[in-house]
Formats: structure tokens, sequence, C-alpha cells
């Protein structure tokens, strides 16, 4: 087993002093707001320095462990600086009066209780759970269907799959114009009316269009499932004299119990979280004649365009950090309870 040099004892430690030392003057400098232009290059520069350093450690037993650290760390420094610290100063931010650039007070849960006197949020709380309960349905059972027909005998299974999957390519705000100008200009002349006219049929226009736009993703990971069992299983089921019902509900659905796992938490979140389609598509605008005792204007508004209008549109920075971190909450409840439930229909099976 080759060893690592004795020689390099030296300079790791004097790696490590002085990455520690650029690391924690550089916080420093930006703690204090100096207006230090270089403090960037030197938080930069002392990470590098103090890596090169643990990788000269001069040890055999933890080296490996090191060097696999040292190659995850991009991965891990980003995912820290972009979601992580994000997500505790938002949590903290949630209970003062912040108004995007700083603070004055700190307000506990009054943020909290006005969020919840609001009955445009708890309109759009209402509207994004049936908007996911509809499209754990539909995009589910589409996507299937779409996949056992991509996977069929039929000719240009090809073609199908690229057709099918090509939404998904488009982003959400271009897509939401194409179909508003869809919904508006083309349809109404065979229906005399613009399905974006009423708050429930433009919740039907959205739910229709993210199913064109996301179906065929979930039909590719369905694809996947099924091409996956094995071939002499079928065979075995067919010379049992099992029929296409029996095997689809008997053999197949069972034996992709994961991918469906998979498919289930997809569509939960994505559709959660969903936000461009719905801003470009009717921008939340839809009337409610009395809920909680209010006239709202923007009926189709789900969760996320609600914390969005709540923070650029109203200003309220510190209110729609609140809801954004109840809608973390709830996104992670429901996740944990669908993939437990999942988990344990799979057992099942």
């Amino acid at each position: 087993m080759r060893t690592i040099k004795q020689g390099n004892k030296p300079m790791s430690i004097l790696l490590l002093i002085a990455g520690a030392d650029l690391i924690i003057s550089a916080l420093i400098c930006d703690f204090m707001k100096n207006g230090f232009a270089g403090r960037g290059a030197m938080l930069f520069g002392g990470i590098i320095a103090f890596l090169i350093g643990l990788y000269l450690i001069p040890t055999l037993k933890h080296h490996r462990t090191i060097v696999y650290v040292i190659f995850l760390f991009p991965l891990l420094f980003t995912f820290i600086i972009t979601v992580i610290i994000p997500l505790i100063l938002g949590i903290g931010y949630s209970f003062t009066d912040w108004n995007g650039v700083k603070l004055a007070n700190n307000v506990g849960f009054k943020n909290y209780a006005n969020m919840f006197k609001d009955p445009a949020f708890i309109w759009s709380v209402l509207m994004t759970f049936l908007f996911v309960f509809l499209n754990m349905i539909l995009i589910n059972v589409v996507a299937f269907l779409l996949a056992l027909l991509c996977t069929s005998k039929i000719r240009g299974t090809a073609f199908f799959r690229a057709s099918f999957f090509l939404p998904n390519l488009i982003g959400g705000i271009v897509l939401g114009y194409i179909w508003q100008f869809v919904f508006n200009n083309v349809l109404i002349n065979m229906t005399k009316t613009s399905l974006l006219s009423q708050t429930g049929s433009a919740m039907f226009a959205i739910v229709l269009v993210y199913l064109w736009q996301y179906g065929g993703y979930i039909m590719l990971i369905y694809i996947t499932g099924l091409t996956q069992i094995p071939k002499d299983v079928l065979e075995a089921a067919e010379i049992d004299g099992a029929n296409a019902s029996q095997t689809l509900f008997q053999v197949k659905m069972p034996m992709m119990a994961s991918t469906i796992t998979i498919c289930n938490f997809l569509v939960l979140t994505n559709a959660f979280k969903q936000f461009d389609v719905n801003l470009a598509l009717t921008n939340g605008a839809g009337s409610v004649q009395n809920f909680l005792g209010s006239y709202l204007s923007n009926g189709t508004q789900m969760l996320a365009l609600n914390i969005y209008n709540t923070a650029i549109a109203r200003n309220n920075y510190a209110q729609a950090q609140a809801k954004a971190v109840l809608f973390f909450i709830i996104l992670a409840i429901v996740s944990l309870i669908q993939v437990n439930m999942s988990n344990k229909k799979e057992v099942e099976l």
C-alpha cells in the first residue's frame, strides 16, 4: 500500500492555519462591513488553502474520507449557501418587521397571526390542495396510460415518446402565455366564452395546462419502470392464462411499486410549488363573491403566487417569509406522509 510522506505534514499544517485565518478574516470583514473589496477572494482562497491542507494530512486511516469530503465540498457548499442558510435566515426574518433590506424590531408571531386572518391566503391554500389532489390523480393516470401506449407493439412509439415529452421542455411562463392565447382567441370562437373568464373554469384550465406540460415527464419514468419488468415473469403470467388486465393489475403494477412512489412524490412536490403557469395564465385573477365574509379578486391564486405577491406587490417581505415557512412545513409534512404510505403499500405488494 502506498504511504503518505511525512514531509507533507508541515505544509498541511501551514495551509490549514493560513486557510482558517483567511476564512475568519473574510467573515470578520463582512460582518464589520468595512467595505474591503477583496474579502470574497480572501474567503475563496482560504477555503481552497484549507482543503489542500486537509488533503496533505499524512494519515492513511482517514485519507480516503478526506478525499471524498474534498470532492463533495463544491456541491455541499453550494447547497448550504443556497438552501440551508437562506432557510435559517428566512425563519428568523419571519419573526421580524424585515422589509427586504433591513429590520428594526422583533414582532414575534405577529406575521403568522396576520397570515391566518387573511382570507386570500386561506383561499390560496385551499386552491393549492385542490390543484395537488386533481394533479395527483390526472397526471399519474394519464402518464401511466401513455407509458402503456409507448411500450406497446404499435409502430412509431419513439415518435410518440418524443411528442408527449416535448411540452415539458417549454418553460412554464412561455407555456402559460401560449395557452392564454389559445383560451382567449381560439377556443372562444367555439365556446363563446373564455375558460379564463370564470374562477372555476380558470382553475380547470390551469390543471389542463399543467397536465399537458408535466404528463410526458412522468410518462418517461413509468416507461422506465415498465421496461424493467423481467420478460420471463410476463411470459409466465401469459402461460398461466392471465389476460391483459390481470397482467397489468396483478403483475406489472406490483412490480412497479417503487416507480409509482417516485412518480407520486414528484407530482406532489411539483404541484405544490406551482408558480410559473399560474402567473402567466391567470396571474391569480378570478372573483370569489363571499369567502369568510370577504370578496376576493384572486380566486385562482395558489400558495406560491400568493407568497410572491405578498412580497413584491404588497412589499411585505416579513409576512411573505412567514407564509414561506408555513409552506415549507406543509410541503414537508405532506411529502413525508405520502412517502411513508407509499412505502407501506410497496411492502404489501
